[in-house]
């Protein structure tokens, strides 16, 4: 079972997206900032994280950059509300990026997407 970490400052979010990827199979853990993320980080080990962009008074992006120096064996999706930072090159960091939807079927596929690509690199594949 994958375990994922979900960043975002929406409570709401937070606990659709749990509830979602928990159906589909995943372990979840939740955090609402970048803070409780690097503790939660610092306490277990994932395989995904899915961030959102923007946090209360913080950046997902932030977040996104301490992850590639330090977690670079962990993929990133980055989730936002606004498709404009896709065109940002810290984001092009990310294995992955979605716009928010009610239909969480293209992050589902997104995960499970990354999940794969990180599992036939382990296995010595491209």
């Amino acid at each position: 079972m994958s375990r994922i970490l979900v960043v975002d400052d929406e409570a709401n979010i937070r606990i659709l997206y749990a509830e979602e990827l928990s159906e589909e199979g995943y372990e979840v853990v939740t955090a609402a900032g970048t803070a409780e993320a690097i503790e939660k980080l610092q306490q277990m080990e994932f395989d995904l994280a899915v961030l959102d962009i923007k946090l209360k008074n913080e950046s997902g992006i932030d977040l996104l950059q301490k992850l590639v120096k330090e977690r670079h064996d962990m993929p990133v999706v980055l989730c936002s509300a606004f498709s404009c930072y896709k065109d940002d090159f810290s984001a092009w960091l990310a294995d992955g990026y979605i716009v928010k939807s009610g239909d969480l079927s293209e992050l589902k596929q997104e995960i499970a997407r990354v999940l794969a690509k990180k599992t036939q690199r382990a296995r010595g594949g491209q």
